[in-house]
């Protein structure tokens, strides 16, 4: 046995003693871990700091990497509110009584040993920690080496608090960050459950294409918004802005706007904010006629249509009608999370009807695709796919059941 099949095979036998962990002891855990990341944030802020040196503070990538005083609290306030959720385990979810006698009970489970991998997010080590042991769930996680001193310091955080309170540590385990602890983690049949890719499109391609274990697809968002015919531009620059600019470096940002083409006149309006925050833009031929010079307006190519940018980057296609803002969004969407603005009733029921994606907005901000902005507490990942789970991954989605079976004495003729 080599050394990943046996920090696999610890966490496989450890996470055996989570399902049975009262939910005080998992609320005080997560409370003292609320409490720790806070006290210890100098810490954290200086491994954090060590991880950052080796990254060029250009890179896109550099806002996900970063941890700040402000964040901690922030990640401190989704630990508490994920100890004041309901635990999803052990709920009946299904009874009956067979007419034979038996009785039947379909009750929520842990899936077992979730595998994460993941890229230059550190505060998914506290996200994903908070909602398996909520969730009876052990861990293996797999981080990128850009985040590698920022990881072991949240876990040491998050040991140091499962120690105090008598839950095995070795139900929650960080792999080296090299690419044969990869390999080992798609391979780890037997031991680990499911498989949970968090990062680019490269990362979930690879793992999808290599994982032997079940993959369930998060993250990539190659997100869209249409801004109708009827659209209120008042709603539409302010929805745009927020989409693009708040967080350009996370899932739910905008990629692609697609705009009416009566909206062509009005088009120097609705982007004026986004090239006062130097948002780079990719213009049809239509787009990019009808906007001022500018050296952060470009012609678009093939290529910026279906691009997650994960930057200040933005590409914009015109349509004639809400059929070819459908149709471009269903050749080139992620079915992570769409968005039209508009006053028309019959636009907005097709667009809900019509668009297959995990969240599917009207006159809104595609930034609320969060776990914690839908109410969940943290996320684990948001599914871009349809099987078992879809949308921001909760603590409900990291469950499964178990069919309980009582007899007395019944026998099958």
């Amino acid at each position: 046995m080599n050394e990943y099949q046996r920090i696999f095979e610890d966490v496989k036998k450890a996470s055996r003693k989570l399902i049975g962990l009262s939910d005080s002891k998992v609320n005080a855990a997560l409370s003292d871990l609320a409490d720790l990341a806070i006290a210890k944030s100098d810490f954290l802020l200086s491994e954090n700091q060590k991880d950052l040196a080796r990254m060029d503070s250009q890179n896109p990538m550099y806002d996900r990497l970063l941890l700040s005083a402000e964040r901690i609290k922030n990640i401190s306030s989704e630990l508490i509110q994920v100890s004041n959720l309901l635990s999803p385990l052990h709920h009946v979810l299904e009874q009956k009584i067979l007419e034979n006698g038996l009785s039947l009970q379909k009750v929520s489970v842990p899936l077992g040993v979730i595998g994460i991998i993941y890229e230059s997010r550190p505060n998914v080590t506290f996200d994903v920690f908070a909602i398996a042991i909520k969730s009876g769930n052990g861990l293996v996680l797999k981080g990128g080496s850009d985040a590698d001193a920022s990881n072991r310091a949240i876990l040491s955080l998050i040991h140091e608090v499962l120690e105090k309170h008598e839950i095995p540590t070795q139900a929650f385990q960080l792999l080296p960050a090299d690419r044969s602890a990869t390999k080992a983690l798609l391979e780890a049949v037997g031991f680990v459950d499911i498989i949970i890719p968090r990062g680019s499109q490269g990362l979930i391609n690879f793992v999808r294409e290599n994982a032997k274990v079940p993959v369930i697809e998060t993250g990539a968002g190659i997100v869209h918004t249409y801004v109708d015919e009827s659209a209120d531009l008042e709603k539409a620059k302010a929805i745009i802005l927020n989409s693009k600019t708040r967080r350009p470096s996370v899932c739910n940002s905008l990629d692609c706007l697609i705009i009416h083409e009566t909206h062509l006149n009005n088009l120097n309006k609705l982007v004026a904010p986004l090239l006062e925050k130097e948002v780079e833009i990719f213009a049809d031929e239509l787009a990019f006629g009808a906007l001022k010079t500018n050296p952060l307006v470009h012609k678009a190519t093939e290529k910026h249509f279906g691009t997650e940018f994960l930057s200040l980057k933005l590409a914009i296609k015109t349509v004639a009608n809400l059929d070819e803002a459908l149709d471009h969004i269903s050749h080139y969407s992620s079915q992570h999370s769409e968005a039209i603005v508009t006053e028309n009733q019959d636009a907005m029921d097709r667009f809900l009807l019509e668009v297959d994606a995990a969240a599917v907005y009207i006159n809104t901000s595609t930034a609320f695709t969060d776990g914690n902005q839908f109410g969940l507490g943290a996320e684990i990942g948001i599914s871009t796919q349809k099987l078992h789970a879809r949308g921001p991954m909760g603590l409900k989605e990291l469950t499964s059941y178990k069919w309980i079976v009582r007899g007395n004495g019944q026998v099958r003729t």
